[in-house]
């Protein structure tokens, strides 16, 4: 039925085309020059018609190409619009109308020409390329341009005192690994974290799989995570952000690249101690947060030659070596230290070796 009418809308398409051909074609030629008379009201009439029919069946015998092509065309505009996010939808549909709206200006310059077709065909020309500009700026631009404007009226002087309002906070994108260690709800108590919480949907489907795990290792690190997760949202507040209707990410199977393309969407920084994710993210320039690296700066600083008291647990990986720790975690290689395991004693640091992945300070018994 659906395809019976469109065919009737086809036909009805080229009468009207038809028509319109009829009287450019009588705009451009002087049928009376080339019939050699005035033509009639009634002749005029059954050119027209004449012109009506041959468009009218043209459309007709067309309509099953016109159909195909444009279900593949639907197609195609379906699979783009799937990789564009629905910010860069808004900001587009923005630009556009920014676009038509400066072009409809323009055209006004032109309706002032004497020159009909001249003004016709400048306008057109004018409203398809700021329309195509207008698309292209905001998208490509539109996020930092409103990111400025916005940090441009966050400064504001406080009580006349010249005093700087801070900025608004990015937004902070927990991870599901810095969820489970668990010392971000320390680092939030202290106020160091600022900005809306967040917390992508994935995040907690794929913490509750970790949760519901056969491997009771697993299970028992999801149930920490989803213990944590409760305790910051009484406490702090938090944000489940619904990401079902980012078509940019739904493609992505990945947790780690949509966590980093959620952050770019929402001018956002990742809170991660995922040492990978942290090196991915300085590849595509998203901005994180490792809590780790937080906590190796704020280690105390151990210089070479300096003597402290170690007790030697076990045997290091080389020969001679034994291993201790400091209060903080940090493992300490003591070479020619395994006659002493199980002792305290005084030793000398040699040298310390600092990673991103942490620290490791080397030393030896003094004599």
């Amino acid at each position: 039925m659906i395809k019976k009418l469109f065919r009737i809308a086809m036909t009805l398409l080229g009468v009207a085309v038809g028509y319109g051909v009829f009287l450019l074609a009588g705009f451009f030629v002087e049928l009376e020059g080339i019939m050699g008379r005035t033509l009639s009201e009634t002749e005029m009439m059954w050119i027209a018609a004449a012109f009506e029919i041959i468009f009218a069946i043209i459309f007709f015998k067309l309509t099953p190409v016109v159909t195909k092509q444009g279900k593949k065309a639907a197609a195609n505009i379906e699979n783009e619009l799937k990789g564009v996010s629905g910010s860069d939808m808004v900001t587009g549909t923005v630009g556009l109308i920014a676009g038509l709206i400066i072009a409809y200006l323009l055209s006004q310059v032109y309706a002032t020409f004497q020159i009909t077709w001249l003004t016709v065909t400048l306008t057109i020309v004018t409203y398809m390329i700021l329309g195509y500009l207008g698309i292209v700026v905001a998208t490509k631009k539109g996020a930092d341009i409103i990111k400025n404007i916005n940090n441009a009226r966050k400064v504001q002087l406080v009580g006349g005192k010249g005093k700087n309002k801070g900025m608004e906070a990015a937004p902070k994108i927990l991870d599901t690994s810095v969820i489970i260690d668990g010392r971000i709800s320390d680092i939030m108590r202290t106020g160091f974290i600022e900005g809306r919480i967040i917390i992508p949907e994935f995040v907690l489907v794929e913490l509750r799989h970790i949760a519901d795990s056969s491997d009771s290792l697993k299970r028992q690190r999801g149930r920490r995570g989803l213990d944590i997760l409760n305790k910051i949202q009484a406490d702090y507040g938090i944000e489940i952000y619904n990401t079902t209707a980012e078509k940019a990410l739904e493609e992505i199977p990945e947790v780690d690249v949509k966590l980093l393309k959620l952050a770019q969407i929402m001018n956002g920084k990742v809170v991660t101690n995922d040492f990978n994710l942290n090196k991915v993210a300085a590849i595509k320039g998203v901005p994180v947060l490792n809590i780790n690296e937080l906590a190796n700066t704020l280690k105390p600083v151990v210089l070479p030659g300096e003597k402290m008291q170690l007790f030697l647990v076990k045997e290091g990986k080389e020969q001679n070596q034994a291993v201790a720790y400091l209060d903080d975690g940090t493992m300490i290689v003591v070479e020619e230290g395994r006659k002493y395991i199980g002792q305290t004693i005084d030793a000398v640091v040699t040298s310390v070796l600092q990673t991103a992945a942490g620290r490791m300070i080397f030393a030896k018994p003094k004599k």
